[in-house]
């Protein structure tokens, strides 16, 4: 078993996941993704690798590396079919109605003129989100026309086409406080409290972390929203809706947890690398699942 960790930089996350591969005593080598290279038509070392971990930053690096990773049919944890769902908010959202799942309210749009009249049948407040994007950057609560039209002209002059695909969500009224759920394979392993005075709880924004009880309720919902957009090592954020009850606001796929470790005691990258090493045992497995498109990196045509 070897086992490959694609990262952006080292962080806490990083240094606990490498303490669990030493405790196992796996080999495995660090590949900044800052360095790494493909020749697509040549696999060549990375063919030595049973599975890749992603935790790259990036999440453009960490998408198309296992792009071409699964392509030649190296496992990796999570999957590109996973990172690409995951780390598109619109492609969320459709996964999560596609399998039934509670979420708030949304309306996608293409110009300022659209948005605005979608923002309208909502109705204010709304929230406005890019749909690719983390850790809360750009998000805006709108609370009325004349906001809405000052941060759309802004997103239109940005010059990114993705600033102008105006991803819009109902806003919901929380109580001060949202919850982050780790789903590893089929279990709801943990989860805390995000809270805050402010309406965006993100921990990386200022939130504090507490202990929420994984209820019956709150395992069942998690479970199904990591089914939905295709399993692995994911984080589940949970709104609790005073009138609805709870539902999926995302599902993070390279997911931080240095809050949630010392506030619940639950060993994470433990149980990541447990599951990874899994992954990595079942390589044949998953090469069976995926089947690249045809042609894909320079394949022989079928002569038939």
């Amino acid at each position: 078993m070897k086992v490959g960790v694609l990262y952006s930089r080292v962080r806490v996350e990083e240094k606990w996941l490498f303490e669990a591969l030493d405790k196992r005593g796996v080999a495995y080598d660090k590949l900044d993704d800052r360095e790494v290279k493909f020749t697509l038509t040549e696999p060549g070392a990375w063919l030595q690798y049973d599975v890749i971990l992603e935790r790259s930053i990036s999440y453009g690096r960490g998408l198309y590396a296992c792009k071409v990773l699964n392509a030649w049919g190296i496992p990796t944890v999570n999957t590109a079919s996973v990172a690409d769902t995951c780390g598109d908010k619109l492609w969320t959202s459709a996964a999560l109605h596609k399998a039934g799942i509670p979420q708030p309210r949304l309306k996608v749009a293409f110009t300022p003129e659209s948005a605005i009249e979608a923002m309208e049948e909502l109705g204010y407040p709304v929230v406005l989100k890019p749909v690719i994007g983390s850790w809360g950057r750009l998000v805006s609560k709108i609370n009325d026309r004349d906001a809405a039209e000052a941060v759309l002209e802004h997103r239109e002059s940005l010059g990114n086409y993705q600033q102008n695909i105006f991803y819009i969500q109902q806003y919901i009224r929380k109580p001060g406080r949202d919850i982050r759920a780790f789903v590893v394979g089929d279990q709801t392993i943990t989860a805390i409290y995000r809270s805050s005075a402010h309406w965006i709880t993100n921990t990386a924004r200022g939130g504090k972390g507490s202990v929420c009880p994984v209820t019956p309720e709150l395992d069942a919902i998690c479970r199904k929203a990591a089914q939905a957009v295709g399993g692995g090592v994911l984080a589940i954020d949970v709104l609790e809706d005073p009138d609805e009850g709870l539902m999926v606001l995302e599902v993070n796929h390279t997911m931080e947890f240095h809050t949630t470790v010392p506030t619940t005691g639950v060993d994470i990258p433990g149980m990541i690398i447990d599951y990874t090493l899994d992954v990595g045992r079942h390589k044949d497995q998953f090469r069976q699942v995926y089947h690249p498109v045809p042609h894909e990196f320079g394949d022989e045509p079928d002569p038939a």
